[in-house]
């Protein structure tokens, strides 16, 4: 076992586990894993201001350029929000409403019921669910306990949750209802001893549940989207409800409480590979993002701001601006379980949103419906777009519709994730993504040799530094090594250059991730399902660029000799493989695949060919179908 000690030094106090002998971290926020063995050097204080930050001179009127971010843990976060907005509304679904008083209470009696189950200390503890009222709850009692929370995409199959969970080692699993077989069906060898499973319709009113009952096709539809059409099979892990997690008494104020320090989240993310690596936050990351959240949109009243959770809050975007940041502010957050534009403006003619987070596809759509059905958008006061590219005309049909502000922010789960917006003020640069969030430094530099500054203009990889910025991967010392350098600057693989006025546009990627409907999918993920096929003898996946800014996933496939090409028959088998926004929009067939002397193949000029190319007619993805993942609903 590692040795604990203190370190003081001038400005900040450090908590050190002494590493083994020949372990060197190599920057102030490093956390590298390997098993449940770690080491860590957190360094709680960034510079208030910084003369080499000249970028805030474009922060909104009341951004501050620095402030001295809180000493606490997530769990002190919304318990500070129960105490002072007691009796306000914190959540809101399908009009039923939890206040911040029996949201704590819940969290108390969910954690005593986590604990009962056996989960401890830096114990992980999975939670596979769409944006509910129950997501809520367990996420904060998992971090009361002080263990650590694993979001997952309640929409992956078996075969992905296997590596997470693989991966993570949970022991304890908070499961959407309609996909718990999905966890009964993982290998007897992954850990999962216990599953909690949540039904969403009793957190409906009762009106809306006893409408669900009768025999309409509209309404059987809507129940089938949210609960299972049967009872799952009997598997071998024990399954309680979460009835029964709730049916404790609160956990005791002395148990002991998380520190600033400690690991609160492992979100996955994919990378180039086709496993995707599990960044690690901890609280102090989280707390800071939303700090810096706040402060980065002028004119937010505390107890008195409307959310919208129609981001899943699995993702890391969603998490923090809905389940972190709005529960800071004691903001009434609208849970959504999936984004559905008539549900949406249904809200909103009874509980307007005055701060809505989305992508841009939302942000058109909801415009577009509130237009014909003659409904005001016009209390949202602020937006921020994320995840992929906004496209000027989108900004300008938002503001339109709203008569506030849409700006675009970038990030990355490892920076938890916001790292650059565009300021709420005039100064805003469309086309780009902005400038540093207080307390944040950039670096542009050169890809092959990070340690060199590139002349500004110039293109070069993106380095970030501030105390957003991840503690490293669970279990890949070496990928942590790789990314998180000297001086505590994180590499994001992302190409931009930085203007005159210190503005920063995204050129290209280094990482050759494919960003769809808000979300990232690794073209090795896709690729080695299609090679599965007993059609396929080679294939590559690429992201090209569709006309609502973000990127669809196409295949060019090699068939084998004597193989009958279908498109069509590749689509629905990688459907049953993957979740249905990684299925390719469109399938390719190409006599050979570009590749390097060394045989890889050349993703970029595979996607450089079919950008350029005529694909009108290339078999296309049915219309019907959604490539989106914040929709819950897939294809049978």
């Amino acid at each position: 076992m590692s040795k604990c000690s203190r370190i003081r030094r001038p400005g900040r106090t450090e908590l050190r586990d002494t590493p083994e002998p020949g372990f060197a971290p190599k920057h102030p926020d490093f956390l590298s894993v390997t098993g449940r063995r770690y080491s860590r050097i957190v360094s709680k204080n960034f510079p208030l201001t910084d003369p080499a930050r000249p970028w805030t001179r474009h922060y909104s009127e009341g951004v501050l350029e620095g402030f001295t971010l809180p000493d606490e843990s997530l769990v002190d976060v919304v318990e500070t929000s129960v105490r002072k907005y007691r009796s306000k509304t914190a959540l809101q679904f399908f009009g039923a409403t939890t206040s911040y008083e029996e949201l704590g209470d819940q969290i108390r009696r969910a954690a005593t019921g986590l604990m009962k189950l056996g989960v401890r200390k830096g114990d992980r503890v999975a939670l596979v669910l769409p944006n509910s009222p129950q997501h809520v709850v367990a996420f904060y009692a998992v971090l009361r306990l002080g263990a650590v929370v694993v979001e997952h995409n309640p929409l992956y199959t078996d075969r992905e949750l296997r590596h997470q969970f693989e991966d993570h080692g949970a022991t304890v699993a908070v499961v959407w209802d309609k996909v718990v077989e999905n966890i009964q069906k993982l290998p007897a060898d992954i850990p999962v001893r216990s599953i909690v499973s949540v039904e969403l319709i009793p957190a409906m009113p009762l009106i809306n549940r006893l409408a669900l009952k009768l025999p309409v096709p509209a309404l059987r539809e809507a129940r089938a989207a949210l609960s299972p059409s049967k009872r799952p099979p009997r598997g071998p892990r024990r399954v309680v409800g979460w009835r029964e997690l709730l049916d404790n008494r609160p956990l005791r104020k002395r148990h002991p409480r998380p520190e600033p320090t400690d690991l609160a989240a492992i979100q996955y993310t994919s990378g180039t590979t086709a496993d995707p690596k599990g960044a690690m936050l901890t609280h102090a990351n989280l707390v800071a993002n939303a700090a810096q959240g706040r402060a980065w949109v002028p004119g937010l009243k505390p107890g008195n701001e409307t959310f919208y959770a129609v981001l899943p809050m699995f993702h890391a975007y969603g998490l923090t601006l809905c389940l972190t940041t709005a529960m800071s502010l004691g903001a009434r957050v609208v849970l959504f379980p999936k984004f559905d534009v008539d549900m949406t403006l249904k809200a909103m003619k009874k509980t307007p949103a005055t701060f809505l987070p989305a992508v841009p596809p939302i942000y058109e759509r909801l415009a577009e419906g509130a237009k014909e059905q003659n409904i005001s958008l016009k209390g949202v006061r602020s937006a921020i777009s994320g995840a992929m590219n906004l496209p000027p005309r989108t900004v300008e049909i938002w503001e339109e519709a709203t008569g506030g502000l849409l700006i675009e922010g970038y990030g990355l789960t490892e920076t938890s994730p916001i790292a650059l917006g565009n300021p709420f003020a005039k100064s805003r640069k469309p086309g780009t993504v902005g400038v540093p969030f207080p307390l944040t430094d950039i670096r542009v530099v050169d890809p092959e040799h990070p340690s060199v500054d590139v002349p500004q203009g110039h293109r070069g990889e993106l380095l970030i530094r501030g105390p957003q910025v991840f503690a490293g991967y669970w279990n890949k010392p070496r990928e942590t090594e790789a990314v998180l350098l000297d001086g505590g600057w994180f590499r994001t693989g992302d190409i931009v250059t930085v203007d005159e006025d210190h503005f920063v546009t995204i050129v290209d990627r280094i990482k050759e991730l494919i960003i769809t409907g808000g979300f990232n999918v690794s073209p090795s993920e896709v690729e080695n399902a299609l090679k599965r096929h007993e059609s396929v003898d080679d294939v590559a996946v690429v992201g090209l660029l569709s006309s609502g800014g973000g990127e669809e996933v196409v295949a060019a496939v090699v068939p084998k000799a004597g193989s009958r090409f279908n498109a069509e028959e590749l689509r629905a088998f990688v459907r049953k493989e993957l979740a249905a926004y990684k299925v390719p929009r469109r399938i390719v067939e190409i006599q050979e695949l570009p590749k390097s002397l060394i045989g890889k193949v050349l993703r970029r000029h595979v996607r450089d060919s079919l950008q350029n190319d005529d694909a009108g007619s290339v078999p296309a993805a049915d219309t019907a179908e959604t490539n989106s993942p914040t929709d819950l609903q897939t294809k049978p």
